[in-house]
Formats: structure tokens, sequence, C-alpha cells
């Protein structure tokens, strides 16, 4: 495609899965592209070392347009054995691996600022240079988006920190944490913490029981293993690599990600809310054994007490903690993405912050595009987790040429 006067015709902002597919699937389409940050930056460093993925292997290659760098052909290079759970770090490796086979000319520079101006977009890097492009792929991911609820605004981050700010958690070796949450990356953090050495760990989680997901694919519930029945049903429309589940009629609407969108807004809500509900995998509970997991109760008070954290729950009981880690997910609104313009992001039209996107995952800035997580609001929860990366770039790659097809007809 001509660059009509800009240094590329797309940018990409963001090395995680999303962003690599991005990039690989536009290559191989020839389109020009720059992709910019550093490979696998969330999950190297905001995921703790030991952490187990919930979504099986197979759910959990990065899209390729050529169906070469799979996850098995990956193992069988480096001689890693076959593990399930999926380690992080397997996951890691796999991933920079991928990014040297499909996108080598991956620059590692942050973007520090995006605007529009005259019809293209401006970047500019930390290193301060500026890039021109006709379009913008926002594949960023979330850890802009950790929530850090209220009642922990005044502890210093010495005292109280969220889960996704730990890539290891030995440094909690003898103190007493309190883990704050019943979705899996509570039930996790709790588990690691235990076997690195803490001296106490306990969960608080407000809900009055927590969610399991059952270890046998056969009983799985939830959005935790979607194959057994998506995978027969969608066989014919779409690769057979999705790990969602429930009732069949769900699983197509989840697992389809053009026909989620065309759904009515309230049955989206709910499917939504029922896939994404805070949930732990079976495979946790033997190693929670020594973590107390107190259910039904909320935090009424937290506040510093010399070295240590003070907690009251609303049952009046108290704890003196070392440490509260926060494992209370993340809340998306785009316009904190830090590198977007304050007019880009005033003028981005979102839902809860969420942006409201159209096909090809373009926001309603023209040429600007929001892959991950932030689509899920309009496609679905595929796109939260690494098997939607290939819906994501197809559907931008097919959007951009049939942009540059319209365009040549008129």
């Amino acid at each position: 495609m001509p660059n009509n006067g800009v240094d590329c015709h797309v940018a990409i902002v963001g090395a995680g899965p999303y962003g690599l597919a991005a990039a690989a699937h536009l290559k191989a389409a020839r389109v020009e592209t720059r992709t910019f940050g550093q490979p696998m930056e969330f999950w190297s460093c905001h995921m703790p070392k030991g952490m187990l993925l919930r979504s099986s292997p197979d759910c959990s290659q990065i899209a390729d347009p050529s169906h070469h760098l799979t996850l098995r052909r990956w193992r069988d290079q480096y001689h890693v054995p076959e593990t399930k759970p999926l380690p992080i770090g397997d996951f890691v490796g796999y991933g920079r691996w991928y990014q040297q086979h499909a996108v080598p000319d991956l620059e590692r520079a942050r973007i520090e600022r995006i605007e529009k101006t005259n019809g293209h977009f401006t970047m500019l890097t930390e290193h301060g240079e500026t890039v021109r492009a006709k379009r913008v792929v926002v594949a960023a991911g979330i850890a802009p988006f950790a929530w850090r609820p209220a009642p922990f605004d005044a502890l210093p981050s010495s005292l109280a920190s969220h889960s996704c700010d730990h890539a290891d958690l030995g440094r909690f070796r003898g103190q007493r944490v309190v883990v704050i949450g019943g979705g899996q990356s509570a039930l996790e953090s709790a588990a690691l913490l235990a076997e690195a050495g803490a001296k106490e760990v306990e969960v608080v989680v407000r809900a009055p029981s927590i969610h399991w997901l059952s270890s046998r694919p056969s009983d799985a519930r939830g959005l935790a293993a979607l194959v057994k029945q998506a995978r027969h049903a969608l066989r014919p429309l779409v690769r057979p690599n999705f790990d969602i589940m429930g009732p069949r009629i769900v699983s197509w609407l989840l697992a389809a990600p053009r026909l989620f969108r065309r759904a009515p807004r309230p049955l989206r809500k709910k499917l939504m809310a029922a896939a994404v509900r805070p949930a732990g995998a079976g495979w946790l509970v033997p190693r929670l054994q020594g973590v107390r997991l107190t259910t039904g109760r909320s935090v009424a008070l937290a506040h510093e007490r010399g070295s240590q954290v003070y907690v009251r729950l609303e049952d009046g009981s108290e704890r003196y903690v070392d440490h509260l880690m926060m494992a209370t997910g993340y809340r998306v609104d785009v316009r904190n993405y830090p590198f977007l313009a304050p007019d880009i992001a005033q003028r981005l039209r979102v839902t809860n912050g969420y942006p409201d996107l159209e096909p090809g995952l373009e926001s309603s800035i023209p040429g600007l595009h929001f892959l991950g997580t932030p689509a899920s609001h309009t496609f679905g929860p595929l796109t939260r987790f690494v098997v939607g990366s290939g819906y994501a770039a197809r559907a931008l790659t097919f959007h951009i040429f049939d942009q540059a097809r319209r365009r040549a007809a008129s």
C-alpha cells in the first residue's frame, strides 16, 4: 500500500499477543507496519513467577497467519516438556520466540504521545523520534487499568499493592499478607505467597462463596473452557481453537465476536457478566490448604499503623498484617492510556470506559483501533484472552484492505 506521505501505513502500540498477532498478519498481507514496545512485557513484568495459565495450552497460542509458530513447535525446538496448566515462564518464552520470527523488526521503544493532525497520526517515541502513520492500532494491554479500591487509597505502596505490581512474590517471605479478591489472580497469588514462604496468608472474598472451575474439562463451567461445545458447533465457521464454554447458543455468541456485536445490548451485558465472573481453577484447591479463606466479608477499614496494616472487616474482626495485596482486577478506561493526547481522549466515544468499536475494531476516531480487553465491550469476552488474537488480527487486516478497496472504487 502507498504511504501517501506518512512513515508507515499502520503503527502498532504494544508487543504482547495481540500486538504481535496484528503485526504478523499485516506484514503477511504486505501492509507497511511498524510495531513498538517490549515483547511480552505485561506477562513478564506484571505476572508472578510460578503462575500457571488458566487457559489450556491449545488456547494460549498467538495467532499466526502461516500457522507455523505454534507452542508445540517452540517446545520441540527448545526441548521444553509439555505441561498442563501452562507455566507463565513457558508462555513468555514462546511469545518472545514468536516475536523473533514474526516481527523481527520490532522497535523496542515506548510511545509517549499520539496525536491526530491533518488526517494522519503523529507519534512521539521515548527516544524523541516522530513517526507519522495513517492508522494506529493500540494493543497496549491492561496495566494502566489496575483497580485499587478506595478503602486502600491512603496506604503507601510499601504496605499495599496491586497483584500486577509483582513479578516475584519471594519478597514476602516471613510476612503476614492479606489478599483481597475472589478470582483466579487472588487465589493463585495466595497459593504462590504460601509456597514462597509467607508466614500467614489470608484471602478476603466479598462474595458468600468462591466459584471454582472444575479441573475436569467435561465438567467445566463459565468461561474457562468453552472448547467442548463451541469447537464442534463452530468448526465450519472459525478456527477450532476456542477456550470458551457454556450452553450451545452461549458458545456461539461468545466464540463469534461479530455475532456477539449484533446481539441486543441487554443480552450482551448478561453474557459478559456470566462469562467473566470471578472464579478459580479447580487445580488450585490443594495448593490452598494452608491459606485462610474468608468469604462473605468486605474490608471496612484499612490504615497504616507503624510498619503494619491495620485491617477491620465489616463483621468487626481485626487483623494486623505486613502487607495488603489487592487482586481486585482491572477497570478499563482507554482514556487513561497515558500516550493518548487529551484531544483524542476527549473525542473517543466510550461506554463505561470501553471504546465503542466498529468492524475492524476501529474506534469513533477513524484510523484508531483498539485490540485486546478494550474491545470486549463490543466484541465479547473472547477478546480478553490470547485465543481471541486470531479474530482481532484477521478482522483488522480485512478492514484495512476493504477500506482501501472502497476508496479506490469511489
